[in-house]
């Protein structure tokens, strides 16, 4: 009984994770027309301080549990977190979004390396097998081209997929051992504070001076669904899975994008990227299914 109790809860955090990669993918024209309004690290600072202060509201009541341990966890976290938004901005200057998109998606390889590399620990086959499938997946969903040509836009992209599946190996870890509101909140401060630092230095202004329609509904949205909703349910449920499923969970975003891209942007979708997204599809039922028999 114990065991099936332990793998529903693995399975309840594995759906949980979907629609978190389906928030991030719903917003993503949202946050591409705001774009368009404001610099991106201005965006980045207005998201994630708004998402500090909406999420400072739920975890006020955790104060007495907020530590020095704690705050060099969130801010290890932030930190990763930051970094890889910027490494991405940077990327996207030089190369095309699919190109960037499937470079950054190879986090679904980086992560078992990773977890091998730090603490040494085996990573189930079908994990193995599921991210390469999810990997294949997910050039063929954005239709990159030419990524055998390294230049320092892929490098940018490269780091950019590092320092996400890096903050997934030690998201699972740390969200074991600190209270998840305040991990989260802190974390997001972090963020902003980085961002904010980052909009002083490289873009003409920090505040916009009028916020357009779609700036606000980028806000909105992004502060709620992609970036509180998101960040809890991914630290919270990383406690029951491992960063491998996670990881190619995670490759769920760009389908739903397409999805969302098709239905209300008018975008089209060819026989490859369909083929692609049902391919990302069954990198996560192989893992899911591994994981099953494993316990078993």
């Amino acid at each position: 009984m114990k065991r099936v109790y332990s793998k529903f809860k693995e399975f309840g955090a594995d759906l949980a994770l979907v629609s978190v990669a389906v928030s991030w993918g719903a917003t993503f024209i949202i946050v591409q027309d705001a774009i368009k309004d404001v610099p991106v690290f201005s965006f980045l600072f207005m998201r994630f301080f708004l998402s500090f202060l909406l999420m400072a509201l739920f975890s006020i009541k955790y104060i007495k549990e907020l530590s020095l341990p704690l705050i060099k966890a969130a801010l290890f976290l932030g930190t990763l977190f930051f970094l890889g938004y910027a490494s991405q901005t940077y990327a996207l200057v030089t190369l095309k979004s699919s190109i960037v998109a499937f470079i950054t998606g190879l986090n679904v390889i980086i992560v078992p390396i990773v977890v091998y590399l730090l603490f040494r620990q085996k990573v189930l086959f079908s994990s193995l097998i599921g991210a390469i499938i999810a990997a294949i997946g997910l050039w063929m969903l954005t239709g990159a081209e030419n990524i055998l040509d390294i230049n320092r836009g892929e490098i940018y992209a490269l780091a950019c997929a590092t320092f996400f599946a890096v903050h997934i190996v030690y998201t699972a870890k740390l969200s074991k051992e600190y209270s998840v509101f305040l991990l989260v909140t802190v974390q997001l401060f972090v963020v902003s504070i980085l961002a904010l630092f980052a909009s002083i230095f490289f873009d003409p202004y920090v505040l916009p001076k009028n916020f357009s329609p779609n700036l606000i509904l980028a806000l909105v949205t992004t502060v709620i669904f992609a970036t509180v909703y998101a960040l809890f349910v991914q630290t919270y449920m990383q406690q029951f899975t491992t960063p491998a499923k996670a990881a190619i969970i995670f490759t769920m975003e760009p389908v739903s994008a397409a999805i969302f891209s098709y239905y209300y942007a008018g975008e089209t979708l060819n026989i490859l990227q369909i083929a692609g997204g049902a391919l990302m599809i069954s990198a996560m039922l192989i893992s899911e299914i591994g994981s099953y028999y494993k316990r078993k």
